[in-house]
């Protein structure tokens, strides 16, 4: 057989390869963000996931939407295909909510009060603040009410 003959398989399975190499790098990157954001908050891994995507999907409605896709740029990619098959409206506008409202939209989404979520979300906040650069940090906080912004906080 010529090599041209074996090229096609060479780089099927080149390919193949770097496919599984770029599926196992996604899951690594994702577990790890769950394994932190677990320690952070404090959560169950079955309850980590849930908090993360109700936690982000409030945030990205509160972005513009080229800024929420910076934010999903950075995030692991299991994540944010996540967000992307959620059953909830995505406005084409952010909405001008405030930081109870925030709360109060993760808790209803979560099924807990608003009171409840705050360590949920700041543990979700700083998760992400861990795993994005703080660039990408600075613009996300820099769009939020001051009011809302202490919950990017780092924890002390």
């Amino acid at each position: 057989m010529s090599d041209e003959g074996r090229r096609p398989q060479t780089q099927g399975a080149l390919d193949a390869r770097r496919l599984q190499r770029r599926d196992s790098h996604a899951a690594q990157t994702y577990a790890a963000f769950l394994k932190d954001l677990c320690r952070i908050g404090s959560m169950a891994p079955e309850f980590a996931e849930q908090a993360a995507v109700s936690v982000l999907w409030a945030l990205e409605q509160r972005l513009i939407p080229d800024e929420a896709k910076d934010l999903e740029a950075q995030l692991p990619i299991q994540l944010t295909n996540l967000l992307a098959c959620c059953n909830r409206p995505m406005t084409s506008r952010p909405e001008k909510y405030t930081r109870q409202e925030l709360l109060e939209t993760v808790g209803r989404d979560l099924n807990m009060q608003p009171d409840e979520v705050e360590p949920i979300v700041r543990a979700v906040f700083t998760t992400v603040r861990e795993h994005v650069s703080e660039g990408e940090v600075e613009d996300v906080v820099n769009m939020l009410p001051h009011q809302m912004r202490d919950l990017w906080q780092r924890p002390i």
